[in-house]
């Protein structure tokens, strides 16, 4: 087991990297330091830690910064003796990717490559620390109605951004085999829980059922997704960082298959419960939209290896998980309105001023 005590956690700010820093603190016994790295493009919010900077003013440390720029990097690694690395920081949705992949290449490629560097200079042949890095089975292209992704399938990309990834993947264990830096990568299938960006499937179901708005469906609805509740993944990323021999790689999934279409048909009868909206009315908004270019069809992780070798496992049924998830978003409606209009910006421009 490691002895993790000072780490730096890249896109701390986002969705899953949100979630992995309340997990350390709050459940899984962290006692070290940790410091934020986060550029708060539009889909950070530092305001889902704020908290953070009060309870824990010694251990907890944001830094606003670009993972591409070498000298914020390097002087991280230096003024607080940083012996773990757990990277989530990337551009990550596949809609934006197909957009402008610029900004993919620029920050999962470059990005990942600055902060390879900086550990590598800093630890200097260390044994005695760890970088890990955080990926998506994206990366392995589409699967047809059988079989897994397994930590030897093959990479076939099909997206700028699964292309993005997969670089930054062969970086990451070219680092490993060429330099001797000792790293770990884990694979994960798709995430849901709180704190999501609201344009993300699930939370934007939430939102559009609450609102009466249009519930928009690529293709025939029939893409098939692994969904991991975001809790269980965080504890997946802290076994592998105590535990996991350099060099490994792990997937991570929910071993929870589900067509798009039937997922949202669930989340109507869960959301109608909660907020006694009617369920089939809800069901009339469903919009089957032309679908995006290269949609895989199929993702389903097998993750037995994670489960033998380190003893993880889910806890959170789906059920549980849509039901905990909709509560949130529920309950904390001030968290969505900020995003969605922006006035998230104004408070990181009060609190960290303007880039």
């Amino acid at each position: 087991m490691r002895s993790l005590k000072s780490v730096l956690v890249t896109g701390g700010a986002g969705f899953i990297g949100v979630n992995f820093i309340r997990y350390l603190f709050e459940k899984a016994g962290f006692t070290g330091r940790l410091v934020n790295l986060d550029m708060l493009t539009y889909a950070g919010n530092p305001a889902s830690l704020a908290d953070f900077e009060e309870k824990y003013p010694e251990r907890y440390i944001f830094v606003r910064g670009d993972i591409r720029d070498r000298k914020t990097v390097e002087r991280i690694f230096t003024e607080h003796a940083i012996d773990t690395v757990v990277h989530f920081a990337a551009e990550s949705h596949v809609d934006r990717s197909i957009l402008g992949p610029e900004a993919f290449i620029s920050t999962n490629v470059m990005g990942t490559f600055t902060l390879l560097e900086a550990a590598r200079n800093s630890w200097n042949g260390s044994h005695e620390v760890l970088f890990h890095h955080v990926s998506t089975d994206e990366v392995y292209g589409s699967l047809g109605e059988e079989g897994y992704f397994t930590e030897t399938t093959p990479y076939d990309p099909r997206s700028p951004y699964s292309a993005s990834k997969a670089g930054s993947d062969h970086l990451v264990q070219a680092y490993h085999h060429t330099y001797g830096l000792p790293v770990t990568l884990s694979n994960c299938s798709n995430n849901y829980g709180p704190y999501q960006f609201p344009e993300k499937l699930i939370p934007l179901m939430i939102m559009n059922m609450l609102e009466g708005k249009a519930l928009p469906v690529y293709g025939d609805g029939k893409n098939i997704r692994d969904w991991l509740y975001v809790e269980d993944h965080a504890s997946a990323v802290w076994q592998v960082i105590r535990d996991a021999p350099a060099g490994e790689s792990y997937n991570v999934g929910g071993e929870n298959e589900w067509e798009n279409i039937t997922l949202l048909n669930r989340l109507i009868e869960i959301v109608a419960a909660k907020s006694g909206k009617d369920p089939e009315r809800i069901r009339q908004t469903i919009t089957y939209v032309k679908d995006r270019p290269g949609h895989d069809r199929r993702y389903a992780i097998d993750c037995e290896k994670i489960k033998r070798d380190l003893g993880w496992k889910q806890s959170v049924s789906f059920e549980e998980g849509l039901s905990r998830t909709v509560d949130w978003y529920l309950n904390n409606p001030e968290w969505t309105e900020s995003i969605r209009s922006g006035e998230y910006q104004d408070w990181i421009a009060k609190n960290y001023g303007s880039r």
